[in-house]
């Protein structure tokens, strides 16, 4: 009993050779990039800022941890884009502090929007001075912590995307 051998290549290539069917390799992941990990940064810092305020604005108080999470976030994607750049962790811990910022923000935004009935979009655009004024007035020890929270994660953040 003889067993037929396959032959060489790809059955299934129509006749082409199996170096011709090769895949090409994916290019590589843009690294060590200083302008685009901090355009990724500051796009992080605007997403991550909104969501937190949306989340304190909705359940009406500010968590510690989604503080944490928006700096990790903003210095996170700062330096998987952006490498291992000593100024990522700066820059990223700055933004942090701009992302928690209008985070607490849209929060005030979306607490006046119930009880002036307009929307925090209208709050934003017609009402700022009025919601920086809040923001001053509600500011607490807490306030700051929070700030401080969100720029060391960012740092931690930057330092474990680049490894």
């Amino acid at each position: 009993m003889s067993q037929s051998v396959p032959p060489p290549g790809n059955p299934f290539a129509d006749g082409a050779t199996a170096d011709a069917a090769a895949p090409v390799p994916a290019p590589a992941p843009a690294r060590n990039n200083l302008v685009l990990g901090l355009v990724a940064a500051l796009v992080a810092a605007l997403v991550a800022g909104g969501v937190y305020g949306g989340v304190a604005g909705g359940i009406e108080r500010e968590i510690g941890w989604a503080a944490i999470g928006v700096g990790f976030l903003v210095g996170f994607a700062a330096a998987k884009l952006g490498g291992r750049n000593p100024v990522l962790p700066v820059v990223s811990a700055v933004f942090s502090l701009g992302a928690v910022y209008l985070g607490q923000l849209v929060a005030i935004a979306i607490f006046a929007s119930k009880e002036l009935n307009v929307s925090a979009t209208e709050m934003f655009t017609d009402h700022f001075g009025l919601l920086t004024e809040a923001w001053n007035a509600g500011k607490d020890f807490m306030t700051f912590v929070f700030f401080a929270l969100a720029a060391v994660a960012a740092f931690g953040g930057a330092k474990k995307g680049a490894e």
